[in-house]
């Protein structure tokens, strides 16, 4: 796999206490990892959050996180000023499953501490709908679909953001292949999840 430019590729995901941050709902697990432009995963960072009041047992049923294991991880402010400073780079490209949940809670808890995101926020979910042709796009559905190994717990952070690396890397390899690129710039990624479904083919003939 290549992108265009060189800036850091990130594939994020969070565990929340709810859908909607406008609502209060925090998070409280981040999980992500810094893959190479070939494709590599070559760094990792997790961290839970506590988001200063008690998570429902439905969450905790849910993700496996309870209120006694959020008690002594540090607020979500120092966890985002962790992450930010791991990141290293307020232009990193973003990658996330369902980017538009990610994004929210992303914008809300950096905005807290005064961090900028300059880079782009890309959805794989929404790739994975105009090119895989998948009976279900659920991130878990999808690694079986594709016959990608996993061994792990999904709706666990990190363990999310490394199989969205996995299926990022075989969704660039169908671009690729459909399209005779040699590099899929992040540019090319934001056209084809613009796209209407109808489209997709010709906007990968206009790519190559």
């Amino acid at each position: 796999m290549a992108l265009q430019d060189d800036r850091p590729l990130i594939l994020l995901d969070y565990e929340t206490t709810g859908l909607s941050p406008s609502e209060g709902d925090r998070a409280i697990e981040i999980g992500a990892v810094r893959m190479t432009l070939d494709g590599e995963i070559i760094d990792r960072f997790q961290t839970l959050l506590n988001p200063g009041f008690r998570v429902s047992s439905f969450i905790t049923s849910f993700t496996t996180i309870t209120n006694q294991m959020l008690s002594s991880a540090p607020s979500c402010e120092q966890g985002h000023a962790d992450f930010c400073d791991w990141m290293g780079d307020d232009q990193a490209n973003i990658i996330a499953h369902n980017a538009s949940f990610d994004s929210k809670f992303f914008s809300m808890e950096t905005n807290n501490i005064g961090y900028q995101h300059q880079g782009d926020f890309v959805c794989s979910l929404l790739l994975s709908r105009r090119i895989a042709n998948a009976p279900s796009n659920k991130l878990g559905d999808l690694i079986n679909f594709f016959g990608i190994e996993s061994e792990g717990t999904f709706h666990r952070a990190l363990y999310d953001a490394e199989m969205t690396a996995k299926l990022w890397s075989k969704l660039i390899q169908i671009i690729k292949t459909e399209s005779g690129l040699d590099v899929v710039s992040i540019d090319a990624i934001k056209k084809l999840n613009a796209a209407a479904k109808k489209n997709v083919k010709r906007v990968l003939g206009q790519l190559g």
